[in-house]
């Protein structure tokens, strides 16, 4: 993996790019809107399953033109797969672990109604502003709790900390996400950027960003393992 030789160009990119995002609300949570291609195919039939995207930029698809991010890519391919999913958007370009523990509980209660799964993608921020892991860890853990306490099922999209911040705290880092699926029993998909970062062809000029050729690989690895979770 590039991950390596890209660390030193990540956290000061990755800074500047998420930060300058405009903020969204705290409330806004937006239904994922297909493709063009998605539009035309017939929505399948069946019990309607609702899943709520919660994360970062990752989610919220920085740079990337509406109906391009990665909850609009994984809604697509659902529907494609026979699966009457509708992803709710509610990613915040900017966000670290805490910003999302703080507005989890209302995005939560301003849904139409409980999602059937929730797609947990926090961290990257925290990373790039090296926050401890043990706070990282904390935040993320006080979510699982509330979505448990809700009775709500997780999958988490992972992330991984480049080595340029030691061996220490990458060991430190990289084990919350794997430690988590485990206590919480989710789904997890280790990494959100595997095969993608590094890639000139799959990322923004950012060089942190997917484009939308690079949203829809992170999709289809993703999405498979969604339908796994609501079929479950």
């Amino acid at each position: 993996m590039r991950y390596a030789a890209l660390a030193a160009l990540l956290q000061p990119l990755a800074l500047i790019a998420c930060d300058r995002a405009p903020p969204a609300p705290a409330a806004t949570a937006t239904t994922a809107t297909p493709t063009t291609g998605a539009a035309q195919a017939p929505r399948p039939a069946g019990p309607e399953r609702l899943v709520l995207a919660f994360g970062d930029s990752l989610y919220a698809g920085y740079g990337l033109d509406r109906g391009q991010s990665l909850p609009d890519a994984i809604q697509a391919r659902l529907r494609a797969a026979g699966v009457n999913a509708t992803v709710v958007n509610a990613g915040v370009s900017g966000d670290t672990s805490a910003a999302g523990r703080q507005r989890l509980a209302f995005t939560l209660d301003n849904q139409a109604r409980k999602p059937d799964l929730v797609l947990l993608g926090l961290g990257g921020n925290d990373v790039l502003r090296q926050i401890s892991p043990a706070e990282t860890r904390a935040n993320m853990t006080a979510m699982l709790d509330e979505l448990k306490r809700r009775d709500i099922p997780v999958m988490l999209t992972g992330m991984k900390a480049p080595p340029n911040l030691g061996a220490d705290y990458v060991a430190r880092f990289d084990s919350i996400w794997p430690d988590l699926a485990r206590t919480y029993h989710g789904t997890l998909y280790p990494f959100i950027l595997d095969g993608v970062i590094g890639d000139p062809a799959l990322m923004q000029g950012d060089r942190v960003h997917p484009n939308a050729v690079g949203v829809a690989k992170i999709a289809d690895r993703v999405a498979p393992l969604v339908k796994e979770r609501l079929a479950d």
